[in-house]
């Protein structure tokens, strides 16, 4: 009797343990029904915050993206050569390079595609009476000037009018260059060639964009954007301001300067506003060297009160049409199904590293050349895929950026005096006056592009593609489980090892154990 209870209350324990891991999902690789092929990249520093975050995303899922930020011009040059799978990149390929070297002229054939948005932000660092300045604004005029070497002081008038009156200290502007190749470059130099073309071919010589930026005197050159961000940040790095993606800038917990747009406000590099700006981007449909590049004149010249005028996207350059050299259908499976989680769950995550999602009319945009990719998953730019697309600027395939986007604040309009100031001086930590909140991750990310789990077929079916992609940082957090699964099923082996010989050996004295003397007998 004693026994059949014990095995009954071993069973009893042992089978909740058992159905707990039922209710448990599987992540990772573990439960892959697939495998997918490693790939690798190289290129922007731009993009890199965003890129290294989704691969840690998807590595759990059993995908492998190795990604080295060398810069655009490596980046591409790495591509070209058929050394990575795939590069990425601010400019296309250069046929005439500015440093001498031979033309980029790839050897396989190749798509460009938007990947991340995000605003090329000025980081300063900047003290005024042992505080730290946290509202600097600036127009597009002032900035060229800096960063040309005409205006050299904190003081400058210049700078004293787009503060609405109030002065900055007299103190040495510092500007920090990049000194590689680079895609910030190209994207900070495009805006000033065309906006302030006099003040930048005066300087330059140049009519175009330039990867290499010109010496400046008094200024100083770093190698990719960390090296910008590291010096801008130092402890001598008090009157410096350098370019650099917004994520950078966040990154360091140092300020951006709120640029000037075309309706008059002032505002930061945020989600919201570099989102906005980007619904006037337009993609170069004419066959020839440029064909799918970005054209950001209508993004520059943005009439809504919210864009912030430095806005743009950067490229992943992807094999096209059919596999060649290092690149298979295997590893364009892995390229595809990448991509399909960045362009829409992945982009949730973008706000929170300081980039913007990218927007409906470019997430269409680079679907489309998904369905190039040799061995890609099945992809769609119908509205009913769309539906799916977990990207957070337009809900059930409507794009809803430009209803929910905030407005800047009636003190960020020209000719009033900057937000948090006060009658002394510049005030502190308003950038985030018209930032706009994270999305909250949605915590499916299992149909459609998303999780690839429910695919529209070739022939308009739809069934499981794939059960390997869930959103993976939500895996273990939908479970209630995640990490403490390997435990619990090591707790489940060590009880099915243990307590059967432990009853046994219970049982067994318990048979052998003498009886007590009855105190009656």
């Amino acid at each position: 009797m004693r026994r059949s209870r014990l095995v009954a209350l071993a069973v009893a324990l042992t089978l909740p343990l058992l159905a707990g891991l039922q209710s448990v999902p599987a992540s990772g690789a573990a439960a892959a029904a697939d495998t997918y092929a490693s790939i690798s990249g190289s290129g922007s520093t731009w993009s890199q915050v965003a890129l290294d975050q989704w691969s840690k995303d998807v590595k759990q899922n059993g995908i492998t993206v190795n990604y080295n930020g060398t810069g655009s011009s490596a980046g591409r040059s790495d591509f070209a050569q058929g050394v990575t799978d795939f590069g990425v990149s601010e400019i296309p390929f250069q046929s005439h390079p500015e440093d001498g070297s031979t033309p980029e002229d790839p050897r396989r054939p190749f798509s460009y595609m938007p990947i991340v948005a995000g605003g090329t932000s000025f980081m300063y660092h900047l003290t005024q009476n042992g505080k730290r300045v946290d509202n600097l604004r600036l127009s597009g005029d002032t900035i060229a000037k800096i960063f040309t070497g005409q205006i050299k002081n904190w003081n400058d008038p210049a700078i004293t009018k787009d503060m609405g009156g109030v002065a900055m200290p007299s103190k040495k502007i510092t500007p920090v260059l990049r000194s590689d190749g680079s895609g910030t470059t190209a994207q900070f130099t495009l805006w000033m060639s065309k906006e302030y073309p006099s003040i930048w071919q005066g300087f330059s010589h140049k009519k175009g964009l330039t990867s290499y930026y010109p010496n400046v005197p008094g200024g100083k050159a770093q190698n990719g954007s960390n090296g910008v961000a590291n010096y801008v940040s130092a402890s001598y790095g008090d009157g410096a301001i350098g370019y650099v993606e917004y994520a950078y800038a966040l990154n360091a917990g140092y300020p951006a300067v709120k640029v000037l747009n075309k309706s008059g406000y002032y505002v930061l590099p945020t989600a919201s506003n570099v989102g906005v700006a980007l619904l006037q981007a337009q993609i170069d449909q004419q066959s020839g060297a440029n064909y799918l590049t970005q054209i950001l004149d209508g993004v520059y010249a943005a009439s809504d009160k919210r864009a912030y005028p430095l806005s743009s996207y950067s490229y992943m350059i992807v094999q096209r049409d059919k596999a060649t050299g290092i690149f298979n259908a295997a590893k364009g499976k892995t390229l595809s199904t990448f991509i399909n989680y960045f362009l829409c769950s992945g982009q949730q995550k973008a706000p929170e590293l300081g980039y913007s999602p990218l927007p409906k009319n470019l997430v269409v945009a680079a679907l489309q050349q998904v369905a190039h990719i040799p061995g890609h998953i099945n992809v769609s730019t119908s509205d009913a895929y769309l539906q799916t697309c977990n990207n957070p600027t337009f809900k059930g395939g409507k794009n809803t950026l430009i209803d929910t986007a905030p407005f800047p604040q009636a003190c960020d309009k020209a000719g009033s005096v900057p937000c948090g100031s006060t009658s002394g001086g510049a005030g502190g930590n308003t950038n985030k006056g018209n930032q706009t909140a994270s999305p909250t991750a949605n915590p499916s990310g299992l149909n459609g592009p998303n999780g690839l789990n429910n695919q529209t077929g070739p022939n308009g079916q739809t069934g499981p593609v794939s059960n390997a992609f869930a959103e993976p940082v939500q895996v273990g957090a939908r479970s209630g489980f995640g990490p403490a699964i390997g435990f619990v099923s090591a707790g489940v082996l060590l009880a099915a090892l243990l307590v059967p010989p432990v009853l046994t050996a219970f049982l067994r004295g318990r048979r052998r154990r003498p009886r007590p003397e009855d105190p009656r007998s």
